[in-house]
């Protein structure tokens, strides 16, 4: 029988001002095969999230980004809405996009980057699918129509050889990041929604500006710079621009490149444990994560092996990444960016490639483990004075995502990064 159980997040030494988290939880961590309780506990953290986070009307809206701000309790209503078709969960969604966008238009709130984690594009995204799920054409047409004015961002299409016009190629701020958008909104409203030859124009910057960065390079045909680092990751790095373009179809030259690039990082994992590098040259083995490490590169090489079928080599270097999450153990974090419901994604990605049940079990452990370590696990990391406990990458939002996806899990996608 469930009962109501409290957490609080934060140091409850303080002064009593703590929000409080209260969602469905039984005597114990789900079982294997109560997949109603994950549900159920998806749909009550996720009213904790919003509580925690959507104020309409009140004050003014400082960081509306997906990552860590509040486009991320929209994907997180969203998500929940997929899982369980309420109108309600996709008017809130509706509604915290056009409250995003609006800010916009005050002074205070400035985002530059184009991209769907901490972008502009993350707002026209996620506003042109949801207004589309509403059956609101008008707004829908609103949202693409800016999104289209993002796409003639000069920049966009640069070659190193123009100078790049100082953007970066990574999926937090630079061009990998702005296709991801123009994928999320053609997988959602329909293929050509945002034309391909606009796109064809930016994967060719991105695969040109791999190259040039990797010129002094004899083995590895792409490398890419963030803030003057040659990062491997996800969220910064090779994992995540190469699992971008893994999503358009490439040349028989491009393809090949991306392909000997991953080689080349497999061939550089740590020998004792088979982790990844952080960066380039980087010999720090501790980090086992979506942002760093095995577990972003673990979710790349699953769709590297969807793209290169017949490669025997990258299933192999999926499956092993996935190894190497399951037996460094859980992450004292709640986040998808570098906590225990990011690592759980790998294992449904896993899942999807392999057919394997036991994958399903390991994220069911990690989500079981979430489950009842809410308070411990809540992040309060703070950035410009804002608490990101209740954020999607930095705190407790990717944990009702996971839970609702667990449920799925053939339909499971890590938010903000897989199609």
């Amino acid at each position: 029988m469930s009962s109501m159980v409290k957490f609080t997040s934060g140091d409850n030494s303080n002064d009593g001002g703590c929000e409080q988290l209260e969602f469905l939880n039984t005597t114990s961590s789900p079982s294997a095969g109560s997949l109603s309780t994950f549900l159920e506990a998806a749909i009550a953290l996720k009213e904790q999230v919003v509580e925690g986070t959507w104020r309409e009307g009140d004050g003014e809206i400082v960081d509306p980004t997906v990552y860590t701000g509040l486009l991320g309790t929209a994907l997180t209503c969203l998500r929940l809405y997929e899982a369980t078709a309420s109108h309600r969960d996709l008017q809130l969604a509706a509604d915290i996009v056009h409250a995003s966008a609006t800010s916009l238009t005050n002074s205070n709130t400035s985002i530059r980057y184009t991209t769907f984690l901490c972008g502009r594009g993350g707002i026209y995204a996620l506003g042109a699918v949801i207004s589309n799920l509403c059956g609101d054409h008008h707004k829908r047409n609103f949202y693409l129509a800016q999104f289209m004015e993002l796409a003639q961002e000069k920049a966009l299409p640069a070659g190193p050889e123009e100078g790049g016009f100082g953007m970066s190629y990574d999926l937090l701020h630079g061009r990998a990041g702005f296709l991801w958008c123009a994928l999320f909104i053609n997988k959602h409203i329909g293929h050509e929604t945002i034309p391909s030859d606009i796109l064809e124009r930016v994967v060719k910057a991105v695969m040109d500006g791999g190259r040039a960065g990797a010129t002094d390079h004899t083995m590895c045909p792409l490398m890419y710079r963030w803030h003057g680092t040659r990062y491997w990751g996800a969220a910064h790095g090779l994992a995540g621009i190469l699992h971008v373009l893994l999503h358009f179809p490439l040349s028989e030259e491009d393809a090949e490149d991306v392909k000997r690039t991953l080689k080349y990082m497999m061939s550089k994992r740590f020998p004792h444990t088979g982790n990844y590098p952080c960066s380039e040259g980087n010999g720090r083995d501790n980090l086992v994560m979506w942002l760093h490490g095995a577990g972003g590169m673990a979710i790349t090489l699953c769709k590297a092996s969807e793209v290169f079928q017949h490669d025997r080599e990258l299933r192999d270097a999926a499956i092993e990444a996935g190894e190497v999450v399951w037996k460094s153990g859980l992450v004292e974090k709640a986040g998808l960016a570098d906590g225990a419901s990011g690592n759980a994604y790998v294992f449904l990605a896993l899942y999807r490639l392999t057919g394997d049940v036991i994958y399903v079990e390991r994220a069911k452990a990690f989500g079981g483990f979430l489950y009842a370590n809410a308070r411990k696990l809540i992040s309060n990391t703070t950035s410009s004075g804002l608490d990101h406990g209740f954020s999607l990458f930095q705190g407790l939002a990717g944990a009702a995502c996971l839970w609702s996806d667990l449920v799925r899990p053939e339909d499971s996608r890590f938010p903000g990064f897989e199609i």
